[in-house]
């Protein structure tokens, strides 16, 4: 699978997307110092989020609509909310151009049609459709039937959610998916993360796995790295004191590009499936064990327990001999700290 120029999956680096969110409080030009910054920070992609409150609900308030649930937006209403955290759809060409300049990849989630037709006209080169909106059907088919990769975050999904999710893209001739490890907590707690679901995702819809993460700091992607995960997503933030509604889980520049940093150790330590070791290894067998002569001997001497032993280091013979060895004749005399060799030894 590949998003933009960048190959998704196995042997493939993670892709490391900087979610902008709300966190430009209304502010072109934070939007626009916030892409540059996430560029300095390592990440490879930019996301935004394309909506506006008047197509995610309706301004009414009603209780249905008001936000009490122990987050950190209770006591707005919904349209509130959205009103104050959307990103203007007048901004989005410039913040398309902004990481095109930067070498950054743009892409967003849509949140009705009218987005995706929008954002056609900007040539993503893929979709994200945000947990709260996977029960969407009609929305995911109509994503998925443009062709690109859909990206989707599991955070309110059970089981069957996620099964008719998948079907929905594969019916729509879209096999290009990414199945996100999410908890749609704000703040989520790490004991709700679940992490081992990742390859567990893998394994049961066949797709590339990843995660999203709104816990706080960072050691739930790094620990998502090492299960599997080849996208990692984490709000970013230019500065937590200009505030906002994701302020509060987000990173900023500093932290994420720790995180990045994180995230690519845990890559260089997972390595790859290999028994071979390297040169600077090899240069170390040298002080493994091997084969000693521990006192002075003399030519017809018997090897024993006493004059014979594995010690470190590894200039005599393998360990591997000793038993076969205790018995037979030295061929020479020798002196205590020897290496052990085949030419010392009668046949």
């Amino acid at each position: 699978m590949q998003i933009a120029n960048r190959k998704i999956g196995k042997e493939q680096p993670c892709f490391i997307i900087a979610e902008l969110s709300a966190n430009h409080n209304g502010d072109l030009d934070i939007a626009i110092e916030t892409i540059r910054a996430a560029k300095r920070t390592g990440a490879d992609a930019i996301k935004l989020q394309t909506y506006t409150a008047d197509t995610l609900t309706l301004d009414c308030d009603k209780d249905y609509f008001k936000i009490d649930g122990g987050t950190l937006w209770d006591g707005k209403t919904l349209h509130e909310l959205y009103k104050e955290a959307y990103t203007p759809w007048e901004w989005h060409q410039k913040l398309f151009d902004v990481a095109k300049e930067e070498g950054l990849i743009c892409f967003s989630s849509p949140f009705d049609r009218t987005a995706v037709d929008f954002l056609e006209k900007l040539n993503v080169p893929a979709y994200k459709i945000a947990s709260f909106e996977i029960q969407d059907i009609p929305l995911i088919a109509y994503a998925a039937s443009k062709g690109k990769p859909i990206i989707m975050s599991t955070g309110i999904a059970e089981e069957q959610d996620v099964v008719l999710a998948v079907e929905t893209c594969r019916k729509a001739g879209n096999d290009d998916i990414i199945l996100l490890k999410c908890t749609s907590s704000y703040p989520a707690p790490l004991a709700l993360a679940n992490l081992n679901t990742i390859p567990d995702l893998k394994d049961r819809f066949g797709v590339e796995v990843g995660f999203s993460d709104h816990t706080y700091g960072y050691i739930a992607p790094v620990v998502a790295t090492t299960l599997g995960a080849k996208v990692i997503e984490k709000h970013f933030i230019l500065n937590k004191e200009i505030g906002g509604p994701d302020a509060d889980f987000s990173l900023d520049e500093q932290e994420f590009k720790e995180m990045v940093k994180a995230v690519r150790d845990a890559e260089k330590l997972l390595g790859k499936v290999s028994y071979k070791i390297s040169e600077k290894v090899k240069k170390n067998r040298k002080f493994a064990r091997s084969l000693f002569v521990t006192e002075d001997v003399k030519e017809g001497d018997v090897l024993t327990e006493e004059n014979i032993r594995s010690i470190r280091p590894g200039y005599g013979l393998h360990p591997k001999y000793y038993v076969d060895i205790l018995g037979k004749k030295f061929t020479k005399n020798i002196t205590k700290g020897e290496p052990l060799n085949k030419n010392m030894i009668k046949n």
